[in-house]
């Protein structure tokens, strides 16, 4: 059987989706929407269905693949034949976003991907794999808060520091909090995906990567930098305000320099594969 999709779609123009990051929370998107209504049918995929009525119901580990599938299958109900899409996404939404390029490209017009955390191809990755793995060991020891402090820290390039302070969360309570749910059930999966490079690159004309200009030198610059160095010569590194949240930051001067940012890239469609 297949799962329903749960997504929102306004404005009008050509059709712009958007993957959120964390675990799929569109919370704090609606500032960054408002002004891209005005260019883009914007169509924000919401993966887990939490803005949907789903938030509190139970949530396995999830997988890469499954967002990327998802957001392929919104994809087919909202273009009509012949047509393609752009497409954006931050954080673990900017892993899913990679993978549908990578797997799915024949419905793309241009790609953003904004500090995916695929932090494994950065030379010493297994490392900052591992300390992703202490975030959640503090998250599960500690809650939602000394895990987010630990996470900071690892974006930063610090080591994450064992909480002796806070409590673990009940199960009722990680299913009705989206950030534990992101810190239980997608931090480590998203962080241990390995982006199909030599795909990537077969695309690369049509993918941007992106940081925050706030981000400068930190673990999720640097991961976004090296996939734009190593996936061909046509794809693009863009800096955006703010950090790693510029979304919300800088929601109107983050929507402005996206649209320059996918119409300069994608401007022509894509023509469709058989």
């Amino acid at each position: 059987m297949t799962e329903e999709l749960h997504y929102d779609v306004r404005g009008k123009g050509p059709v712009l989706l958007i993957v959120p990051g964390g675990a799929g929370h569109p919370m704090g998107f609606a500032p960054l929407t408002d002004v891209l209504a005005d260019r883009f049918t914007v169509v924000t995929y919401d993966p887990l269905g939490l803005a949907h009525g789903r938030l509190g119901r139970p949530v396995g580990d999830q997988r890469v693949e499954e967002w990327s599938d998802g957001a392929h299958r919104v994809l087919d109900e909202v273009l009509a034949e012949g047509e393609s899409a752009y497409v954006f996404g931050t954080s673990s939404g900017g892993i899913a976003v990679l993978d549908l390029l990578a797997r799915r490209p024949e419905r793309l017009r241009h790609v953003v991907a904004h500090e995916p955390p695929c932090v494994g191809v950065l030379p010493g990755g297994r490392r900052q794999q591992a300390m992703f793995q202490e975030v959640y060991d503090i998250y599960r020891a500690a809650g939602v808060q000394a895990a987010a402090a630990g996470l900071g820290a690892v974006l930063a390039g610090q080591e994450p520091e064992e909480s002796r302070s806070g409590q673990p969360l009940s199960r009722d309570e990680e299913l009705g909090t989206p950030m534990a749910l992101f810190l239980a059930h997608v931090l480590r999966q998203f962080a241990s995906y390995a982006p199909d490079l030599t795909a990537l690159t077969a695309s690369a004309t049509r993918l941007t990567l992106a940081a925050g200009a706030d981000s400068g030198g930190q673990l999720l610059h640097r991961t976004a930098r090296f996939l734009a160095d190593n996936s061909g010569n046509g794809s693009r590194f863009v800096e955006f305000p703010g950090g790693h949240v510029g979304v919300a930051e800088h929601p109107v001067a983050f929507a402005e320099l996206l649209t320059e940012t996918l119409l300069a890239g994608g401007g022509t469609p894509v023509p469709l594969t058989t």
